[in-house]
């Protein structure tokens, strides 16, 4: 599958403008409804679609879209594998995965790819409409019982050698364990620096640190891997 070609990084898009989305879909009466639903809406126009994963990775940089609405199943590859590239070249890109499943695997390969949001095809129009001017203005869009489940699931008694063994967790200081665990449990940054007698700023910018230590962008991702991480026995560790 050809590499989609590098691309400016996008503008900011300011609230009162258009936003332009694109479809990928294997199936054209999807991708017709979709483009009829989501066209009628005022502040959105559909700029491109695609029906493999091949024609999205050529066309979504061309277009740059504000939002890229991707089916998990292709017929070449599937949507999460686009989403991880799009994103490489389109980090800004918000991905709102498409399915007609509710697979807790999915969920999770699509928080990791960058995933900004993951709804079933089931969705009513309407909430399908807010959910892309959800993920467009920067937001997530994961549904909370889904991912509540997800993480539960992640608990399990098969996570913790594989969560042990990462890597991406030595790097991490005492404190930023601690932030890790509490991320886990869903406390917001408020929460964090009431629990650790922290001011709001200094646990975001422990977060942003985290993060980047981790390799991930969003804070869901780091939810899953503190998920993994408090299986394993990690209690967060005590600062010096």
């Amino acid at each position: 599958m050809p590499d989609p070609q590098p691309h400016p990084q996008q503008q900011p898009r300011s609230a009162d403008s258009t936003i332009r989305v694109f479809l990928l879909d294997d199936h054209e009466v999807v991708r017709r409804g979709l483009h009829d639903l989501l066209d009628a809406e005022p502040d959105m126009e559909v700029v491109g679609e695609a029906a493999t994963g091949e024609q999205a990775l050529i066309r979504g940089p061309a277009l740059r879209p504000d939002v890229a609405i991707l089916d998990i199943r292709l017929p070449d590859s599937d949507g999460i594998t686009v989403c991880r590239e799009l994103r490489s070249h389109m980090p800004e890109l918000p991905c709102l995965m498409l399915t007609s499943f509710d697979d807790d695997d999915a969920l999770l390969d699509a928080i990791m790819a960058g995933a900004s949001g993951y709804v079933l095809k089931q969705i009513k129009g309407s909430d399908l409409i807010s959910a892309v001017r959800t993920v467009a203005s920067g937001q997530s869009m994961l549904d909370p019982a889904t991912t509540a489940r997800l993480m539960s699931n992640l608990r399990g008694p098969d996570t913790g050698s594989a969560a042990a063994e990462d890597p991406r967790l030595t790097g991490l200081s005492a404190r930023e364990r601690e932030i890790l665990t509490l991320i886990g449990e869903g406390l917001t940054n408020r929460q964090i620096g009431k629990r650790l007698y922290l001011s709001e700023k200094t646990v975001k910018n422990n977060i942003s640190r985290l993060l980047s230590k981790l390799g991930v962008e969003r804070r869901i991702q780091a939810a899953v891997i503190a998920a993994q991480f408090t299986q394993a026995g990690g209690d967060g560790g005590n600062p010096d």
